[in-house]
């Protein structure tokens, strides 16, 4: 046999091997599936991407992280107990379901401000870390080494320079252009700066496994921010539109339990100080702080949208920039559209990853003609991440509707029971679906040539994968 021969039955025993490690995981089919045809059809490719971003390297590790919660359960319970808390019944499962899944508890949040732009929220963002007097905490997907990433930089390295405590959580991947220098001008000046999950081999990782992609930020326990928005000058355009919630009161002790676990995860340090705490409110809407990951035993913030969706009686309106569902999210979708429930969702028309948009469109046409009204947003790119239902709850945070935000990565939302709340959102939305367009309004996307209609479903096959 030739060297060529030999080398063509060695590649394809290694795909074998690796369909049968896939398979021998236990995952969802769809993935399953995906990633076997990728390894089948194009072996070196397969094998290579399936090394980088299938294998669950670090399942134990993550696992770990649940011990710490255990940790973090006794120390917030200690010092922001709740006496007759009053939990509505229409939403008493769903609250129930988070506080069982992952000790989420529901707090009563006080004043809560809701940011559409970067204009509206890095000024407010700077005025409190202006006001800091305690500590400052950040948990971001993304910081930018940029005018606006400096700026804020800058306003961390004052305050440490008056005696607050600054930690800052970044990602990795997300910050993986970002020189080292940044990072270590903040070291230099006094702020705990810590990477989550540092990756090597840095020219594989735009697609990298289990990344933080969650926006938190917390100030004196007191004051808290949440969404979708990182800091990189990007955020701050016209042509941007997003979503940030800030929070008051009791309702911050969930963003900063998020933090605290994820400190705890990147540093081996414990904080369990009273300090990090505030008192609950008295009066105000009720909210829980939900977050999920690969390391959660079930994926609560998806549990959470499948359980709203499926309870909507009136509407439920839903936005995200990428729009590839699971099986479980799409079916609830439909099945409330097929109920007289007035589904809608908003999309960007184009959007930032080509491959992603190609592999929506066939998701796109299947909820049109399910009854779901798509819309997509023409006023720039779309990257809220939103739902809100019946005019009574609602919810903001990081998680897109897609495999890799439901299954892959870390999340952080705040959902709300509170008609208030929800009346702001379902404003926003119908604003938002102002500029823009009825899928069906356009033939080409509705009824595409076989050879797009090929394409899409072709890269629709690798879904749970993006």
């Amino acid at each position: 046999m030739s060297v060529l021969g030999i080398l063509y039955w060695l590649s394809r025993l290694i795909a074998i091997a690796a369909i049968i490690h896939v398979v021998l995981d236990n995952r969802q089919p769809a993935k399953t599936m995906a990633w076997a045809l990728v390894i089948y059809f194009i072996p070196l490719f397969g094998v290579i991407a399936y090394l980088f971003f299938g294998i669950n390297y670090r399942k134990e590790r993550l696992i770990s992280r649940r011990s710490m919660d255990m940790l973090t359960k006794r120390s917030m319970l200690e010092f922001v107990e709740q006496r007759e808390l009053d939990l509505p019944a229409d939403y008493r499962p769903i609250i129930n379901l988070f506080v069982n899944q992952s000790f989420s508890l529901p707090f009563i949040n006080g004043q809560t401000a809701v940011f559409t732009s970067g204009y509206e929220f890095f000024p407010s963002l700077l005025r409190d870390i202006s006001q800091a007097r305690s500590h400052i905490h950040i948990d971001m997907y993304i910081i930018e080494d940029d005018a606006l990433g400096r700026l804020v930089a800058d306003a961390l390295i004052d305050k440490v320079r008056h005696g607050v405590e600054v930690r800052v959580i970044y990602d990795d991947v997300g910050c993986w252009r970002v020189k080292r220098r940044f990072f270590e001008r903040m070291r230099k000046e006094g702020i705990d700066a810590e990477p989550f999950m540092p990756v090597h081999f840095r020219q594989f990782t735009s697609k990298a496994n289990y990344r933080n992609h969650r926006k938190i930020v917390v100030i004196d326990g007191s004051i808290g921010y949440v969404g979708g928005m990182n800091i990189a000058k990007r955020y701050v355009s016209t042509q941007w539109r997003d979503t940030m919630v800030r929070l008051e009161g009791g309702a911050v002790n969930g963003l900063q339990r998020a933090f605290l676990i994820d400190w705890y995860f990147v540093d081996r340090t414990l904080l369990s100080d009273r300090k990090y705490y505030t008192k609950p409110e008295i009066e105000g809407g009720l909210m829980q702080v939900v977050t999920s990951g690969p390391n959660s035993t079930y994926p609560e913030i998806m549990q959470g949208y499948v359980r709203l969706i499926l309870a909507a009686k009136d509407y439920v309106y839903l936005e995200t920039p990428y729009f590839l569902p699971t099986d479980s999210v799409f079916l609830a979708m439909k099945t409330a559209a097929a109920s007289g429930v007035d589904v809608r969702l908003l999309v960007p028309r184009h959007c930032d990853a080509r491959f992603v948009e190609w592999a929506s469109r066939s998701y796109l046409r299947e909820a049109a003609e399910a009854g779901i009204r798509v819309c997509l947003y023409e006023g720039g790119f779309l990257h809220s991440k939103l739902l809100v239902s019946d005019d009574a709850v609602c919810t903001v945070g990081s998680t897109n509707v897609d495999f890799r935000s439901f299954e892959n990565n870390f999340e952080g939302n705040a959902f709300f029971y509170d008609a208030d709340m929800a009346g702001r959102l379902r404003r926003v939305y119908l604003a938002d679906e102002q500029h823009s367009i009825l899928l069906t309004s356009l033939p080409e996307r509705m009824q595409p040539n076989i050879a797009r209609r090929l394409w899409d479903s072709l890269t629709r096959l690798l879904s749970p994968l993006l």
